[in-house]
This record gives structure tokens, C-alpha cells and sequence, in this order.
């Protein structure tokens, strides 16, 4: 007897051991986000935000949390204001495991040249902090469980459109899976250019790890082959980026980009490791699709959080690759595939063998 059928013998419903449920949040900066609400049955339980890119918010492992929450909750995207603030008014909005930047631009924001877009009332584009497809809505275009053998897995696929008359015209696909019984989360992402004309691509993961994961004692690991790039507040203030203290009052966003080894299949990976609870959150990630790194510390009281930034572009950013000739530009019907993968390790043994 298969694994399904041995469950069937117990439980009319497979909701029982697990599954993916659709819901609509009903209260406040939240309301009419709809979410889809993964529980693996490990333990492991994951919210992706539908309309918000079909991003992770909520994440935690038996009850313990993972995905940073941030004063802003996860705010719906109509209330967001995109040209405020300098281009900062991202900030209003991130919250969660993991907040996509692009797909046309990533990191700082600014004013780049326009001219490909032959529209001459439009001779620059301005954009903010990381881009504007963190906050616009997927069509949500199926979910559900679907067994494979003895196999269960759990399954989203959303359509997210970034598109502007005379200017971008980008789709992101993306699919997300978990095992029923696993501590794993799979993401697959396509960029495509739907159009004729090429256009300019860059794409990033601002992943957010949290209390009670991140704590006075926790560890950053990782490959590091070489730190290619520090911020002014590293020197500034000089806290470590390997071993973390608990909330520093008034503390700097300090950020680093890092040059990781890849493994034999040309992935990278990088970790958040708690000795203390016996628990780690690994990242892994296809390093050919995203070959820079960034390591995001924000120690501060009361916004504690580090983020581990898969990236196609260096911290320069825009203006920059356009400059050095590094900008990916997606010809007419032109896509990339982005693979990652989130693990909870959990136990001594498991922790002690990320390093």
C-alpha cells in the first residue's frame, strides 16, 4: 500500500496532515491580500502573499518564526506609494521571508536613460529602492497538492506583469513547492520578455531571516572566497557580521557583498545557523543565474533581521551595469530561470554540519 493510500485509511482529508489553503487577510494595511497558506505537516509553515509578487511572508518551524516581520506587516499593495520619499518608500512595505527586487532594476534608486523605449516625453526612467514588482499582484493561475508515487507535493504557480506603455514589458512565472513530511521550500522563477523589443532585466532576492532564528549568538556561514565591497557603517561601527549581538540600539543597516565558492552543481549557498535552539535556515541558490551575493545586517532594536541577497547584479547597481556593459538585456520572447531552495535543519547534528 502506498503512502496515500496508508493516509487515506486514516483521514478523509488530506488536510489533516498538511496541504496549501487560499485565504483572504480582512483587517487593516492587510486587507484583501489573498495568501495561500502552506503547512508541510514537519512543521514547517510558510504564507505566500499572492498579491504581492507571490512572495513568502510568514515563515516558521514548529511554531518558531524565521521570516523577519517588520513594523509594516504585509501591507497591501494598492496602498503603495512608489515615487515617494526619494524613491524609499519601498521601505513601507518590506516585510517577510523574502521580497523580490526588480524586474527591471534593483537596488538603490535614481534616474537611468530612457532612450531604448523611443519615447522622447520619457528621455529617463526613475525608479526606487529595488524596483516596483515587489508590489504588484499575481494572477494566481493554480494550487493545490499533487501526489507522485509516494510523493506529495505542494504547489503555487503564479503570473506576475510588469508593464508600462513605451517603457518595460516583463512576466515573472513563478512556482513554488514543499514535500508533504519535508523542511524544504523550492522556488522556480522564469523571467520572460513577452514583447519584441529587448529589455533590460535585473533581479534580486531580499531574503529576511528573524527572531527567533536570529538572536545574540547567531551565525552567519558561508563559503566566503573574498568581500568585494563593504558599506561606509562597517568600518563606522565595526560589529560582526559572522556572530551576531542581540539589538543594538539606533544600529546602521551594515551590507557587504561577498564572493561565495559554488559546489560541484554550481550552487552557492548561505546560512543563518542558532546553536542554541538546535535550528539553521540554509539558502542555496543557481550561482551561474545569480552570481553576486549580498550579506544585509539590521541589528537595529525593534527592526532586528539579517537578509541573504542572491543577485544578478554588483551593489553599484543600475546606472552602473548599464555603464560596464553588465546590464542583461531579454531579446523579444527571451526568458531566464532562476532555482532556489530554503532549509530548515534542525537538531545539533544537522546544525553542525553547515559549519
Amino acid at each position: 500500500m502506498g503512502d496515500g493510500m496508508r493516509l487515506a485509511a486514516y483521514t478523509g482529508d488530506l488536510a489533516a496532515a498538511g496541504g496549501v489553503r487560499l485565504v483572504t487577510l480582512g483587517d487593516g494595511a492587510e486587507r484583501g491580500i489573498r495568501v495561500l497558506e502552506f503547512r508541510t505537516g514537519s512543521g514547517l509553515a510558510f504564507d505566500v502573499l499572492v498579491d504581492r509578487c507571490f512572495d513568502i511572508g510568514a515563515a516558521e518551524h514548529s511554531g518558531r518564526s524565521f521570516g523577519w516581520r517588520s513594523p509594516t506587516g504585509f501591507r497591501n499593495p494598492g496602498l503603495h506609494e512608489h515615487g515617494d520619499e526619494d524613491g524609499l518608500s519601498w521601505l513601507r512595505s518590506f516585510s517577510g521571508l523574502m521580497v523580490t527586487g526588480g524586474l527591471d532594476h534593483t537596488l538603490f534608486g535614481g534616474a537611468v536613460p530612457a532612450q531604448e523605449y523611443r519615447y522622447p516625453p520619457r528621455p529617463v526612467v526613475r525608479h526606487g529602492l529595488h524596483g516596483r514588482v515587489a508590489n504588484i499582484p499575481a494572477r494566481l493561475t493554480g494550487y493545490g497538492e499533487r501526489w507522485d508515487g509516494d510523493r506529495c507535493v505542494l504547489w503555487a504557480e503564479g503570473e506576475v506583469r510588469q508593464a508600462a506603455v513605451f517603457a518595460e514589458n516583463l512576466t515573472l512565472t513563478r512556482r513554488i513547492e514543499a514535500d508533504l513530511g519535508g523542511d524544504e521550500i523550492r522556488v522556480t522563477d522564469t523571467v520572460r520578455n513577452p514583447g519584441v523589443d529587448p529589455m533590460p532585466h535585473m533581479f534580486l532576492y531580499h531574503i529576511n531571516l528573524g527572531w527567533p532564528l536570529l538572536d545574540h549568538g547567531s551565525r552567519f556561514v558561508a563559503p566566503v572566497r573574498e568581500t568585494v565591497w563593504r558599506s561606509d557603517s562597517v568600518a563606522e561601527q565595526g560589529v560582526d557580521n559572522l556572530v551576531m549581538p542581540e539589538p543594538v540600539p539606533g544600529f546602521v543597516e551594515q551590507v557587504y557583498e561577498h564572493v561565495l565558492d559554488r559546489d560541484e552543481s554550481g550552487w552557492s549557498r548561505a546560512a543563518l545557523v542558532n546553536d542554541k535552539l538546535e535550528l539553521a535556515v540554509s539558502v542555496s541558490w543557481d550561482a551561474e543565474a545569480f552570481p553576486c551575493f549580498f550579506q544585509w545586517l539590521n541589528l537595529r532594536a525593534g527592526n532586528y533581521a539579517v537578509g541573504l541577497e542572491p543577485s544578478t547584479h554588483h551593489v553599484a547597481g543600475d546606472l552602473a551595469a548599464r555603464e560596464d556593459g553588465s546590464m542583461i538585456r531579454l531579446a523579444g520572447g527571451e526568458s531566464r530561470t532562476y532555482r532556489t531552495t530554503f532549509r530548515v535543519h534542525r537538531g545539533a547534528a544537522a546544525v553542525a554540519e553547515l559549519g
